[in-house]
């Protein structure tokens, strides 16, 4: 998936269907978590030592349906940099067509409330991204 640094492959379950045999509306927020997830880990987790991000804002579009036999992609860049948060974007591709995409805002959390993002973060994220934000 171009442009996308970090791209999962995410099984559909039955459990996440609705009655009509289509991911629900809901699920596409765990995929989302999950490219999330797999972002993070490609940063180095050593920093949550220190503190941690919160799940401020999502946002979804859906595009077309996904069934239970499709493969599924989810693909998860950083879009922008922020003082104490940040913006994701996910392109959500079912039988290799966009089904949905998505962006989600973080909050860096120190002593359980907002500071600004470390630069040693910043930088994994820079790096990891290949360009400027």
């Amino acid at each position: 998936m171009e442009g996308f640094p970090v791209v999962v492959p995410v099984q559909v379950r039955f459990r996440d269907l609705d009655a009509l045999g289509h991911v629900n509306n809901a699920v596409y927020l765990t995929y989302f978590e999950v490219a999330r997830v797999a972002y993070f880990r490609r940063l180095k987790e050593d920093w949550l030592e220190r503190g941690h991000f919160i799940l401020a804002r999502a946002e979804v579009d859906f595009l077309r349906p996904i069934l239970l036999e499709d493969p599924v992609e989810v693909g998860v860049r950083v879009v922008r940099l922020g003082r104490s948060s940040f913006e994701m974007e996910y392109r959500v591709e079912a039988r290799g067509e966009e089904a949905a995409r998505g962006r989600t805002v973080q909050v860096w959390l120190e002593g359980g409330r907002p500071a600004p993002l470390p630069e040693a973060i910043r930088e994994r994220i820079r790096a990891l991204e290949g360009r400027p934000l």
